[in-house]
């Protein structure tokens, strides 16, 4: 973004100067040309942390992450040309919630993740979350699930990520149980990043209804 943003200023002095010795001159066919390559060039590259937790407390029952939340953003991002990468807490294989995969759960998105056998290999194989580098990345985003309860409330890797993220001024976004990664995060005075914002996640009430109050954290 940065090259971008310093690319366009430079070829608007060019053209600024050139408008002071020829009023009637306009920009040339070669600086709009550039202007366009460049943007062809930036691409977003965009990171996604998900939980590598996959036991749902004491119970016998799994969890994970949830697949829409996952396979929404993704390919909104990816069909707008957006390099993801995926990352976990463990690396390796990311858990999915079961309920998530059901049939009554099942939306566009998810048919077409099931049927990507590319998009299927990368949660198979996510990058360690210690070996991500904020500088290397345009945003992060953590999709839902309950798995983010257990794993990511309190990760240093994760809150470290989120503080670098936030200090650089780069999107930071979660959705459903995932803002849960964010409540530890602080900004550069020291101060939570949550405090005083309003923050929408999964609210006790719908946790009630599916019946996982004295189950969660």
């Amino acid at each position: 973004m940065k090259i971008v943003k310093i690319s366009a200023l430079v070829l608007s002095v060019i053209t600024a100067s050139s408008c002071k010795e020829t009023n009637n001159e306009t920009p040339s066919e070669n600086d709009l040309e550039a202007q366009t390559e460049l943007k062809k060039e930036k691409t977003m590259n965009i990171l996604f942390v998900l939980t590598s937790h996959d036991k749902l407390g004491d119970t016998e029952k799994k969890t994970g992450f949830w697949v829409e939340e996952f396979a929404n953003p993704y390919y909104t991002l990816l069909d707008k040309g957006a390099n993801i990468t995926i990352a976990t807490p463990k690396g390796g294989a990311a858990p999915i919630d079961p309920s998530s995969d059901s049939p009554n759960a099942a939306t566009e998105d998810t048919d077409r993740f099931n049927s990507d056998a590319e998009a299927k290999a990368h949660i198979a194989n996510t990058k360690v979350l210690e070996d991500m580098n904020p500088d290397d990345f345009d945003a992060v985003f953590y999709p839902g699930g309950h798995g983010p309860l257990w794993d990511l409330i309190d990760n240093k890797q994760s809150i470290k990520l989120i503080e670098a993220f936030w200090t650089q001024g780069k999107p930071v976004s979660a959705v459903c149980h995932a803002p849960i990664a964010l409540v530890n995060a602080k900004d550069e005075n020291g101060e939570f990043i949550v405090k005083g914002r309003e923050v929408t996640g999964f609210t006790n009430e719908e946790e009630e209804a599916v019946v996982l109050t004295n189950i969660v954290p």
